[in-house]
């Protein structure tokens, strides 16, 4: 069977839906053209592929905001480079079996060569473009600026031109290089992934040093052309009130991955949306000794998480707070689906709605992995 046909229409009974007010309901869910037609009860639907997901919870897909987790399919060893088509088919294929029916894939535009130079980054949005006939869930672009590629902007302003409108995030991962506030293994890291030595990697990083003065005019002037283009950008690992303040004032709202509990505090004040990692939740903490995630979800200080590294801890993360009594399941998935779909202004999933887009996750109740996953209306995981 192609996973990727849509029948003629489906019909999913006996689940307890979660619906767009939070409340969970045994209602029936008819899904025609991709979309989410109607809910009801007794609700009749001739021609319909009927599914019974009687002993399930039926959850809107997840929308994944950030998830560079398929560098790891292109560059499984250091050095070790396989064909991006391959290797985004197969990104594609781990996302829809854990529920993800909406992907941003973090592409980073730097001056580093390697996995992450400009080019590459090209490469991986044209290899998504290509396989997008065979891709199973709905794939779309989050670039990742580092503020110092101020060399790279025709690919910037080029990525932002896309069909499907992209996020843009503002990284600035060389400043602590600079200064030398990296640990040695940060430092090796980079030089790997970049496929050079560590000495050539920090010859690179004094280069950039030397043109610092650059980098705030570069920042402004690409955050106006984002603007002009109404898409939505965030702000990566900011370290202090002032971070966010200053990108605040240039129109960015999401604040992702803040470092701290003060940065985190005045984002939550004014309004922005703040991103942590579902792993952070899963681990228990924090990989690099940042605030808790978890904590953060309790204290009302966290809208959404991501996946950042490893695609199965969003359905995972969810499942836990709601486990260890952090959240509600509503609350919980929340984070994951409709809080997302609203900061990336998709307002046409992450929730159960009739005229929604028919993405749905069929959880068998006290179980942690997906029964089936359906995307715009198509059965892409599962066979029910």
């Amino acid at each position: 069977m192609d996973m990727r046909q849509r029948a003629s229409g489906l019909l999913l009974r006996g689940g307890k839906v979660l619906l767009a007010d939070g409340d969970l309901a045994q209602v029936d869910i008819i899904v025609e053209d991709g979309l989410i037609a109607d809910i009801g009860h007794g609700m009749r639907a001739p021609g319909a592929r009927p599914i019974d997901a009687t002993g399930c919870l039926v959850l809107p897909g997840i929308v994944d905001i950030h998830g560079d987790a398929f560098e790891r399919n292109i560059m499984p060893r250091p050095g070790t480079m396989l064909p991006l088509g391959l290797a985004m088919l197969e990104s594609d294929r781990q996302l829809a079996s854990n529920g993800i029916t909406t992907a941003y894939h973090g592409v980073t535009v730097s001056w580093e060569p390697g996995l992450r130079c400009v080019q590459q980054s090209l490469s991986v949005v044209a290899a998504l473009d290509e396989i997008k006939d065979q891709a199973l869930i709905d794939n779309r672009i989050h670039i990742r600026w580092e503020n110092y590629a101020i060399d790279e902007l025709p690919a910037v302003y080029g990525l932002m031109d896309a069909a499907k409108k992209p996020l843009l995030a503002f990284n600035d991962h060389t400043t602590p290089g600079i200064a030398g506030e990296r640990k040695p293994s940060k430092y090796r890291a980079s030089a790997e992934k970049a496929m050079i030595s560590v000495d050539d990697y920090l010859e690179l990083l004094r280069q950039r040093a030397a043109r610092s003065a650059e980098v705030a005019p570069a920042t402004e002037a690409v955050a106006i052309h984002a603007a002009n283009k109404g898409i939505t950008m965030l702000s990566h690992d900011d370290s202090s009130v002032a971070m966010r303040s200053a990108y605040r004032k240039m129109g960015v709202t999401v604040a992702e991955f803040p470092m701290n509990w003060e940065t985190v505090e005045d984002a939550v004040a004014a309004g922005d949306w703040v991103v942590l990692g579902a792993p952070n939740v899963v681990r228990g903490g924090s990989h690099n000794g940042s605030i808790s995630a978890e904590e953060a979800i309790g204290r009302r200080q966290c809208q959404i998480l991501a996946s950042d590294y490893y695609y199965p801890a969003l359905l995972q993360a969810a499942l836990m707070l709601v486990e260890r009594g952090t959240s509600t399941i509503s609350e919980a998935w929340q984070l994951i689906s409709m809080n997302p779909a609203r900061a990336a202004g998709l307002h046409d999933r992450g929730a159960i709605s009739p005229g929604h887009r028919a993405d749905l996750v069929v959880l068998p109740d006290g179980r942690t992995r997906a029964a089936m996953v359906i995307c715009g209306g198509r059965v892409v995981y599962g066979e029910g």
